[in-house]
C-alpha cells in the first residue's frame, strides 16, 4: 500500500516537495534500523513488532488527510523517520517468518507466495485512486487524491497490521515434515549489538550491497518525473495497478 500511494508522485499531491522530504526521512531511519531490526525481533517477538510497526505506515498516510486541508507538510515529514523505523522492524520481522517457517526445499516457493501477496498490496491501491477517480475527464482534472482515498489506505494498512495479530506463534507452527520452527530468542542487548556488528565483516553480506544499492534507486525516477508528473491520478493509480499486477505475474 506504501508502495502503492508513492507510485502515485508525490503520494498523489500536485507538488511532490513534501512527499519527497518525508521519504528522505522513510529512508534514512530505514538504513539505521534496518540493520538494528533484527535485534529487535529477536528481543520482543515477531507478532507484536509487526503489529506495531505495520501501523506507523497507517500514520504516514493519515497524515496525508491533514495535508489535504492545512497544506503544511510538517506532520507528514515528521511521519516519515517514523515510518523509517516501523519500516525497518516490519522487514526484519516478514523475512525472519518468511525464512525460518518452511522447511529448506520450500523456501524458494514461500519467497515466491509473499512476493504475490507483497505486490497484491500495490494492486489494491492502484486500484483505489483509479476507482475513485474514474469519471475524472478532460474537464474534470482533480490536481490531489481527496480524502477519501487516503482513508481507504489508512483502513486497510491498519487492518493489515491487525492481522499480524493473528499469525501462529513459531513455537506452534509444524513444517510439513513433521519438524519445529525453531528460533534463537535473546534477552541481552548487548549480545545482539555484537551479532549485528559481525555482519559487516560477513563477507556474503558485504556482497550483497551492489545488489542492495541498485535495487529501489529507480523508483524515484517511476514515481515522481514519470508517473506523477506524465498522468492524471485517473491512469496514475492504473499504472500503479499493472505495475504491481506485473511482478505478481513474475513472481508466479
Amino acid at each position: 500500500m506504501f508502495n502503492a500511494l508513492n507510485a502515485m508522485g508525490g503520494a498523489g499531491q500536485i507538488d511532490r516537495t513534501t512527499s519527497n522530504n518525508a521519504n528522505t526521512g522513510v529512508y534514512c531511519t530505514f538504513i539505521i534500523f534496518g540493520v538494528l531490526g533484527g535485534a529487535i525481533v529477536n528481543l520482543l517477538g515477531i507478532r507484536w513488532t509487526i503489529f506495531v510497526s505495520g501501523l506507523t505506515y497507517a500514520l504516514y498516510s493519515s497524515s496525508y488527510i491533514s495535508y489535504n486541508h492545512t497544506s503544511s507538510g510538517t506532520f507528514t515529514i515528521a511521519t516519515g523517520p517514523i515510518l523509517g523505523i516501523g519500516a525497518g522492524i516490519l522487514w526484519s520481522a516478514q523475512g525472519m517468518v518468511m525464512m525460518s517457517y518452511p522447511v529448506e526445499s520450500q523456501k524458494g516457493k514461500y519467497i515466491s507466495i509473499f512476493w504475490v501477496i507483497f505486490n497484491l498490496g500495490g494492486v489494491i491501491g492502484g486500484i483505489v485512486p483509479f476507482v475513485v477517480n474514474y469519471s475524472q475527464g478532460k474537464g474534470n482534472k482533480a490536481t490531489q487524491l481527496p480524502d477519501s482515498c487516503y482513508t481507504a489506505f489508512v483502513c486497510l494498512q491498519a487492518l493489515g497490521s491487525m492481522s499480524a495479530l493473528c499469525l501462529a506463534p513459531p513455537q506452534r507452527v509444524i513444517r510439513d515434515d513433521g519438524s519445529h520452527v525453531v528460533l534463537m530468542r535473546y534477552t541481552n542487548v548487548r549480545y545482539e549489538m555484537m551479532e549485528i556488528l559481525k555482519l559487516f565483516v560477513n563477507p556474503w553480506i558485504l556482497l550483497l550491497i551492489p545488489i542492495s544499492l541498485a535495487s529501489n534507486f529507480f523508483y524515484t525516477y517511476q514515481y515522481g518525473p514519470y508517473n506523477g508528473a506524465l498522468f492524471t491520478l485517473r491512469t496514475r493509480g492504473l499504472n500503479s495497478m499493472l505495475y504491481w499486477a506485473a511482478q505478481m505475474a513474475a513472481a508466479y
